[in-house]
């Protein structure tokens, strides 16, 4: 079973930054695709940003240019890195990992980001 753990989430100020981290339990290469998704009270949860395997990235356009998805593969670890932050992104941010081998979607359990002065 693979798990993913999610970390890095907290109170932040308006125009304030925070970087999200996402380990995973096997090398996370092995994954067709990695994201972050995000849900707030009362919302669906929606895409915030995502990985292909080959690198190539794809952005939520509420946040393109603010926040930057990255990976380490020696670390086993995806990150968000969020900057210029507003009160609308405050949210519970997931973790999620699709593997074909498995034909599967994993997910973390979540970590609050809340934006407010």
């Amino acid at each position: 079973q693979v798990q993913l753990v999610e970390s890095g989430g907290g109170l932040v100020q308006p125009g304030g930054s925070l970087r999200l981290s996402c380990a995973g339990s096997r090398t996370i290469w092995s994954f067709s695709s990695m994201g972050w998704y995000r849900q707030a009270p009362g919302k669906q949860r929606e895409l915030v940003a995502e990985m292909s395997s080959g690198g190539s990235t794809n952005y939520a356009v509420s946040v393109k240019g603010r926040f930057t998805i990255s990976r380490d593969n020696a670390k086993n670890t995806m990150y968000l890195q969020m900057n210029s932050l507003k009160p609308e992104d405050t949210a519970l941010y997931y973790c999620n990992a699709y593997s074909i081998q498995d034909n599967a979607n994993y997910w973390g359990q979540g970590t609050q980001v809340t934006v407010s002065s």
